[in-house]
């Protein structure tokens, strides 16, 4: 517990008041009933809100639209994951013997629940100005190199597809896996004449997403 203070200490700039809470944020279902699926529930909106706040101000003569994107991008679960990489996380991940050998320690999805868990627990812990100074630090680099509103991974797809005279990314669900709980989907998205890619997720919509990323990857 000594060492999740120090640490927390140093990332999210005080002292936690409650150490306890932010064990459970870091704590996967495969380890208690007393997780991190409560607080990233509540971390993923203020996560939104700040973001969503701080992008109104940064970029005052944006529309809507480019705004949303911009938003899509910074919270989404792969920027997420990043963060939890850059700020140590792994090493406070507490996971029972199955999600260690599913490999929950560089899953994606395990570490972008966290941070968004972390955030939840900053809340309850020091308010909204204590998430806000940790989201603010934590997202600076991404949230300044972004000149340009990117677009949604499906929106570029088809859009390189109409642009290059191609027939409609085709999305296929080819497989799921896990407890009915917490399925994972796996999706197949094909340009025909083009290529195609697979990629998984936790629901049709986020592997679908992430196929599209990877095929775009593809793209000359």
């Amino acid at each position: 517990m000594q060492d999740l203070a120090d640490w927390l200490e140093e990332k999210i700039g005080r002292r936690p008041a409650n150490v306890g809470l932010f064990e459970r944020a870091l704590t996967h279902a495969s380890m208690s009933e007393e997780n991190y699926e409560r607080l990233e529930y509540l971390g993923d909106r203020v996560l939104g809100l700040v973001i969503a706040d701080w992008l109104y101000g940064l970029f005052p003569d944006e529309p809507e639209g480019k705004l949303s994107r911009r938003l899509n991008v910074l919270v989404a679960r792969a920027s997420c994951a990043e963060v939890a990489r850059e700020i140590g996380l792994v090493a406070h991940m507490r996971l029972g013997k199955q999600a260690q050998g599913d490999g929950a320690f560089e899953s994606d999805n395990v570490l972008g629940d966290m941070v968004e868990s972390l955030i939840g627990a900053l809340w309850l812990d020091g308010g909204l100005e204590a998430a806000r100074r940790f989201i603010r630090a934590a997202w600076a680099d991404r949230v300044d190199s972004r000149d340009r509103a990117p677009k949604h991974p499906k929106s570029a797809l088809q859009e390189w597809a109409a642009a290059n005279d191609r027939k409609p990314p085709a999305y296929e669900v080819v497989g799921r896996s896990g407890p009915h709980h917490a399925p994972t989907f796996v999706v197949l998205v094909s340009i025909k004449g083009v290529g195609e890619a697979t990629a998984e997720g936790l629901n049709k919509q986020e592997a679908e997403t992430a196929a599209a990323e990877a095929l775009l990857e593809q793209l000359p």
